[in-house]
C-alpha cells in the first residue's frame, strides 16, 4: 500500500503539471481561434471591397459608397473605411471625415507596407488614428493595395479599415491562469499589441522576456522572474503573425500538488490499516469452505452442467453455492431458448428491415400534389396519386415478402413516375427487361431503394439532365436486376464502406442500400446480394443478385421460415 501510495502520488504530481500545460494550451488555442476568426472576417470585407474596386469603372461612385456605408453600419466594431491613391490623396472614406492638414499619409506604415508588392496584407500595432479631423479611437489598422479605376486608368492605391481596438481588448480581457497567470500579445517586431499591466509595462515597473517569445513560433517554455518559475505557452495567429503569450506560475501547481499528496496520505493510511484488518478476518472466515467450492465448480467448468453444487460453510459460501446452482439452470434454459429465438429473429429481422417507411417520401408526394392541384395542374395530379396508390399496394402486397419480377418492376416504374414528375426535365429512364425473367419471384422491394438512391445522391447534384436505366435478366443460373445511373459517382472511400457501415445521416426510404443488401442476405444466404461500380463524374452501377426462386421453390421457402 505504501509503494502504491507513493506511485500514486508522483503520478498524481506528473498528471497535475502536464494538465496545467494543457489547459494553458486549450485556453490559448481558443484565444487564437477567436482572433483569428475576427481577422479572418476583417480579411474577408476587404476581399468584397478589393473585388468591388477592381471591377468599378469609376471609383468615386455612389454604389461603392452605399457598400461601405452598409458594412460600416452593420460592423460597429469598424471605426472607419478609406480608399487612399498612390498620391496619398483620400478618394473615399465612410464615415466621410477630412485628412488634417498635419497629417503626411505616405510616412504611415499602414499605406507604405502594402504598396511595396501586390496581394501583401499588413495589420498595424494597435494606435490611435490621428489623420482624420475629429476621430481619436485607439484602433488596428489592416491596409492592403487596391487597383483604382479612375479617370479611365487604372492606378494602385491602397485600402484601409480601421477596426476598434476594444474588440481585441475584449477577447483577452477575461482570460487568467490560477490568480497570477495572464496572457499577452505582440506583433511580428515584438511591440506589445496587448497587455493587462500596459501601464507598468509603458513606465518600466513591469518587463517582459519579449525576446526569447520571438525565437519560438509556437511551443512552451519556462522562465523565472524574481525567484518564481513560469511556464510560457506561445501560438501564433494566422495572417497578422501575432504572437500570444500564455503565463502561468508554476507555484499555484504546487500548491495543488501539497493538497493532493495530504489527502492521498490520509487515505494511504486508513485503507492500509483497513485492508489488514478485513483481510485477516476474511481469510480465517472463508478459505476453507472457498477451497471446497473451488473443487465443484471445476466440474462445471468443464461443461458438465448436471452438477449440483452442495458445499456447506459460512452463509456467504452457501449463498454463493446456491447461486450458482440457479446460474448453471438458467444457461440451460438460456441455452434452449437461444435456439428457438435465433430462427424467430430472423424472421423479425426480415419483417422490420422492410418495414421502414420514410415518411419524407410521402409527405413530399402530398405536398407536390397539393401544389398540382392549386394549379390547376389535373392530369399531374391523377397521374400522380395513381402511382402513390399503385406504389403503397404493391409494398403491403397482402403481407406477402416474395412477390413477382412483374410486380416489382411496377413498384419501381410507380416511384420513378412520381419522382419524375416531382424532378421535372432532371432525368429521364428506361426498362430493359428479358422476358424470361419475368416467370421467376423476387423478394419485394429491393428496386426502389436503389433507384430513390441513384436520384438522391447521383442525379439530384447534377448539372445536365440524368439517365436512369434498370435492367432485369437471368445470368448464370441467378436472377440480376441492375440500376445503372450517370450521376456524379460514389467517392472510393464511400464506396469500400458502403455495404459494411450505416451511413450517419440517410435521405431516401429508409430502407437505404445497406437494407437491401442485407434482406436478401438474411433471406437467401451470404453469396447474393448487392455488387456496387461507381466512377466519380461517371456514374453508379448497382447489381442486385437474387437466386432464381419460381412457385413451387417459393412455397417450399415460405415454408421454411415459417418453421
Amino acid at each position: 500500500m505504501l509503494f502504491v501510495g507513493i506511485a500514486i502520488y508522483n503520478k498524481v504530481s506528473i498528471l497535475s503539471e502536464q494538465n496545467a500545460i494543457i489547459n494553458t494550451r486549450q485556453i490559448i488555442d481558443q484565444v487564437n481561434t477567436n482572433l483569428d476568426y475576427y481577422m479572418r472576417s476583417m480579411i474577408e470585407i476587404s476581399d468584397y471591397l478589393d473585388n468591388i474596386i477592381y471591377y468599378d469603372n469609376d471609383i468615386q461612385n455612389d454604389k461603392l459608397r452605399e457598400q461601405m456605408n452598409v458594412i460600416v453600419s452593420s460592423r460597429k466594431d469598424i471605426v472607419t473605411l478609406a480608399i487612399f491613391s498612390d498620391n496619398g490623396d483620400l478618394i473615399l472614406s465612410v464615415p466621410s471625415n477630412k485628412i488634417k492638414s498635419s497629417a503626411n499619409i505616405k510616412q504611415q506604415d499602414w499605406f507604405t507596407t502594402p504598396l511595396r508588392e501586390m496581394g501583401n496584407l499588413y495589420f498595424s500595432s494597435p494606435h490611435v488614428q490621428n489623420i482624420f479631423e475629429g476621430q481619436h479611437k485607439w484602433v488596428v489598422s489592416l491596409s492592403r493595395k487596391v487597383i483604382i479605376n479612375r479617370n479611365g486608368k487604372r492606378i494602385p492605391g491602397v485600402l484601409l479599415v480601421d477596426m476598434n481596438f476594444s474588440v481585441i481588448d475584449q477577447i483577452c480581457t477575461k482570460v487568467a491562469f490560477g490568480k497570477k497567470g495572464y496572457i499577452y500579445i505582440i506583433d511580428s517586431k515584438g511591440n506589445i499589441v496587448y497587455h493587462p499591466q500596459l501601464p507598468l509595462i509603458n513606465v518600466g515597473l513591469k518587463r517582459e522576456n519579449i525576446k526569447e517569445v520571438q525565437e519560438h513560433v509556437f511551443g512552451k517554455f519556462f522562465d523565472k522572474v524574481n525567484g518564481e518559475r513560469r511556464l510560457i505557452t506561445i501560438e501564433t495567429v494566422n495572417f497578422c503573425r501575432w504572437r500570444i503569450v500564455g503565463i502561468a506560475y508554476m507555484d499555484e501547481i504546487s500548491t495543488i500538488k501539497k493538497d493532493m499528496s495530504l489527502y492521498i496520505l490520509w487515505v494511504l493510511l486508513i485503507g492500509i490499516l483497513f485492508f489488514i484488518s478485513i483481510s485477516a478476518f476474511i481469510s480465517a472466515k472463508i478459505s476453507r469452505p472457498i477451497k471446497q467450492l473451488e473443487k465443484s465448480m471445476m466440474l462445471v467448468e468443464k461443461g458438465q452442467f448436471d452438477v449440483n453444487i452442495d458445499v456447506k460453510g459460512e452463509a456467504e459460501v452457501a449463498q454463493l453455492s446456491r447461486t450458482f446452482n440457479i446460474m448453471v439452470s438458467r444457461i440451460k434454459q438460456l441455452m434452449n431458448q437461444i435456439v428457438e429465438e435465433q430462427e424467430s429473429k430472423r424472421i423479425s429481422e426480415l419483417n422490420a428491415l422492410q418495414a421502414q417507411i420514410n415518411p419524407h417520401f410521402l409527405y413530399n408526394t402530398l405536398d407536390s400534389v397539393v401544389w398540382m392541384a392549386e394549379n390547376g395542374k389535373s392530369d399531374d395530379v391523377i397521374s400522380m396519386v395513381t402511382a402513390l396508390a399503385r406504389l403503397f399496394r404493391i409494398s403491403i402486397s397482402k403481407g406477402k415478402n416474395i412477390i413477382s419480377v412483374s410486380e416489382e418492376i411496377e413498384h419501381a416504374r410507380n416511384y420513378l413516375v412520381i419522382q419524375s414528375i416531382r424532378y421535372r426535365n432532371k432525368f429521364e429512364y428506361e426498362f430493359d427487361v428479358q422476358e424470361e425473367a419475368l416467370k421467376y419471384k423476387t423478394l419485394k422491394l429491393v428496386l426502389q431503394p436503389i433507384i430513390e438512391n441513384a436520384i438522391y445522391h447521383g442525379i439530384e447534384y447534377m448539372v445536365d439532365k440524368g439517365k436512369i436505366k434498370i435492367s432485369v435478366s437471368v445470368t448464370n443460373g441467378k436472377l440480376l436486376f441492375e440500376v445503372r445511373d450517370n450521376g456524379v459517382g460514389i467517392e472510393e472511400e464511400v464506396l469500400n464502406n458502403l455495404l459494411s457501415y450505416e451511413s450517419s445521416k440517410k435521405k431516401g426510404s429508409g430502407v437505404g442500400v445497406k437494407n437491401v443488401h442485407e434482406r436478401i442476405r438474411l433471406y437467401f444466404g451470404k453469396e447474393y446480394g448487392l455488387k456496387i461500380e461507381s466512377e466519380l463524374d461517371v456514374g453508379t452501377n448497382v447489381q442486385i443478385w437474387l437466386p432464381l426462386i419460381e412457385e413451387e421453390k417459393l412455397e417450399a421457402k415460405q415454408n421454411e421460415i415459417q418453421r
